[in-house]
């Protein structure tokens, strides 16, 4: 809608239209940043998640390399399980390795769009008297 701005002064009607029309591009530009925001946020508890998921998996491979070494420690008492216990040793390690570095993504990862909360906050304080 084009306002008529050759006159000196305009009307109510062309300054709340003008008004609106600002307000509305606020609030998109808020919500464009807020997406932008939660995307960040999601890839660091994605990538976190997926850490977490792959320790979890190594420590249940220690546990089954874990058994294998009892088994064969009390059937054979040979140094066979000497291997077994270092293998199982290794993939725990890991796992604690994976879970430390997925909890700390997940630390990191901020979710809440706290700058376009911050923007909506500074608005409202513009237009309320």
């Amino acid at each position: 809608m084009a306002a008529d701005t050759q006159g000196p002064e305009r009307t109510i009607g062309q300054l709340v239209a003008d008004a609106t029309h600002d307000l509305e591009g606020i609030v998109k530009s808020n919500i464009a940043l807020a997406k932008a925001e939660m995307s960040t946020g999601a890839k660091f508890m994605g990538k976190g998640a997926g850490l977490l998921g792959a320790a979890a998996f190594m420590a249940l491979m220690g546990l089954i390399f874990l058994l294998h070494t009892l088994a064969n420690v009390l059937a054979l008492w040979l140094p066979v399980w000497a291997g077994y216990a270092i293998v199982m040793g290794v993939l725990f390690l890991v796992a604690g390795i994976l879970a430390m570095v997925g909890k700390k993504a997940l630390a990191s990862a901020k979710p809440v769009p706290e700058k376009a909360i911050a923007e909506v906050q500074q608005t409202l304080k513009v237009i309320k008297p």
